[in-house]
């Protein structure tokens, strides 16, 4: 089992760039993958993409390609989506999760959660 905390979100202005984290514990977190989603208001979760257990393989979503950007420091625990040229339809809760799946992990794979962070990009 994996512990995960995000944080970094806030409100942000369209245009802008925010980056999320997400701090792991309870697990040697070098030996699980990775995963951003997002949740908008009146939405269905979407899989936003994963980073494999080193940090040298990511894999989006083909919407998400060009302005998100997923990366991890091992020695810190932690994984980070970096959004960019942010746009009122990214307004949504901003989760991370864990997989033991085989890179790319299957949204269906990741099992655990954290609680989640709110972005709100204005106009």
């Amino acid at each position: 089992q994996v512990q995960l905390v995000e944080s970094g979100g806030g409100l942000a202005q369209a245009g802008g760039s925010l980056i999320l984290s997400c701090a792991a514990s309870g697990r040697t977190f070098s030996s699980i993958g990775m995963g951003w989603f997002r949740q908008g208001p009146g939405k269905e979760r979407e899989f936003i993409g994963t980073i494999n257990r080193s940090g040298r393989s990511t894999w989006y979503t083909d919407s998400m390609k060009g302005r998100f950007t997923i990366s991890r420091d091992n020695t810190k625990n932690t994984v980070y989506l970096k959004m960019n040229s942010l746009k009122p339809e990214d307004t949504a809760i901003y989760y991370c999760a864990a997989t033991t799946g085989m890179f790319p992990a299957a949204p269906h794979t990741f099992n655990n959660w954290g609680q989640g962070t709110q972005v709100t990009v204005s106009s």
